[in-house]
């Protein structure tokens, strides 16, 4: 049984910068700001977890839990006001026949916010998995797994769609064939290639691109 796995941030859903931003703006207020360009290299596809062990050590100092649970409000709230899916990610979903679920670093408040504002929760169903139900987040393999073995499906037939060098990384050590896409607003500079060198067999920068990238992949199989 072929599997797709999507990753949720900067690829169903065009929230990486908004995510960034927030970020940096803790930081900001915490006295360190951040540059957009670093702040994208070091938080993209960590978990929530992983990305306040990152920003503390850019900071030097523990980020205060009250800090942070300002900041994880107010992104929530911006989520509703601005999020948008990612352009053509509807319909590429809707051209593939085959069973599909979401695996990403997002806490499930955040992903719950992120596909019912997007309009995507349905497409998904229940099939919707966060990292907190693992004990390593991505770029170890834990999430891929645990996604492949909630959906009787085996590693070696899932194929994942990733923005990140984590996330191609974590479905390489996952025995997964892995779909860079480039195509959502934060994405630029050499991601394309960062994202083939962590492992991607294909690099797509449009949604429209998905259903082709996914049948070249399987007929290589055969």
């Amino acid at each position: 049984m072929t599997l797709l796995i999507f990753d949720c941030d900067g690829v169903l859903v065009d929230s990486e910068v908004l995510a960034h931003n927030a970020m940096a703006d803790l930081l900001s207020e915490l006295g360190r700001p951040i540059p957009m360009s670093e702040a994208l290299k070091i938080f993209s596809g960590k978990r929530l977890r992983d990305a306040l062990a990152a920003a503390e050590s850019w900071l030097g100092a523990p980020i205060p839990p009250d800090a942070a649970a300002r900041a994880g409000e107010r992104l929530l709230a911006t989520f509703r006001r601005e999020l948008k899916p990612v352009g053509g990610v509807r319909q590429a979903i809707e051209a593939l026949p085959y069973p599909r679920c979401v695996a990403s670093s997002s806490t499930p408040e955040r992903l719950r916010v992120s596909l019912e504002v997007t309009g995507l929760a349905p497409l998904f169903g229940d099939n919707v998995f966060s990292a907190d139900r693992v004990e390593h987040g991505k770029p170890a393999p834990d999430l891929f797994l645990f996604a492949a073995h909630a959906m009787s499906a085996e590693p070696g037939a899932c194929i994942v769609i990733e923005d990140s060098e984590p996330g191609v990384a974590a479905a390489r050590a996952a025995d997964m064939t892995a779909i860079g896409f480039i195509g959502a607003s934060h994405s630029n500079g050499d991601i394309a290639e960062r994202l083939a060198s962590a492992g991607a067999d294909v690099v797509i920068d449009a949604m429209a691109e998905l259903p082709a990238a996914v049948e070249q992949l399987l007929t290589a199989r055969r």
